[in-house]
């Protein structure tokens, strides 16, 4: 689903074991989540992320060896996060689940910015990320599929829904309110996505 529960990213390898340089790399982090939010990580610089925290270029690469690997951190905080706040996708627990991520994503901007700005520069088959997030697409579409049919058996998910159909729309809806609430704060990506479960993927109570 979009904005997913946290795909794993390989860790990236851990520099000074310090308090004071983990603190640094933290920062260092935090710094890169509002730049490559903003510009994405194809022209989010580790020049302007290094001037955010007060180093030099060769300064930062002392923390991270080069940009890719601290990009790779970001993502690999970013699915931590995720998952801590939403869980798991349970079977019995989809909905519940999914909506939790939709309502960590609404107090998380700087994140969920940074997820979206580099879906969409992946969707270039040149991009180096294009295979990795086509994965990751298609292995959650196959994982919320499965959950979706053991919804349906236990009556909790409308059972006219097909599926794989169905797990493509979740991330599709994810993805749409998201990018929406983007571009206009007002938006309530948790209220929107209320309605499409209660519309869409609810079983219909009995009368």
């Amino acid at each position: 689903m979009a904005s997913d529960s946290g795909d794993r990213v390989a860790p990236s390898r851990t520099r000074g074991s310090y308090p004071k340089g983990q603190a640094r790399r933290q920062q260092i982090v935090d710094e890169a989540v509002l730049v490559f939010g903003r510009s994405g990580s194809a022209s989010g610089s580790l020049r302007e992320v290094a001037k955010r925290v007060g180093l030099t270029p060769a300064g930062l690469l002392h923390h991270f060896a080069s940009k890719e690997e601290l990009f790779a951190e970001v993502l690999r905080q970013r699915d931590e996060r995720v998952r801590a706040a939403a869980g798991e996708p349970a079977e019995h627990g989809l909905i519940e689940q999914a909506a939790k991520v939709v309502a960590y994503n609404q107090t998380t901007r700087g994140l969920t910015s940074l997820y979206s700005t580099v879906v969409a520069e992946a969707a270039d088959p040149d991009h180096p990320l294009h295979d990795d997030f086509a994965t990751r697409y298609r292995e959650r579409a196959q994982a919320t599929a499965a959950l979706l049919r053991a919804g349906q058996c236990a009556g909790e998910i409308a059972p006219d829904i097909d599926p794989e159909a169905g797990a493509r729309l979740i991330s599709a809806v994810m993805d749409g309110i998201q990018q929406q609430w983007l571009l206009d704060a007002t938006v309530d990506m948790t209220a929107l996505f209320d309605e499409f479960v209660r519309g869409y993927l609810r079983a219909a109570s009995p009368r």
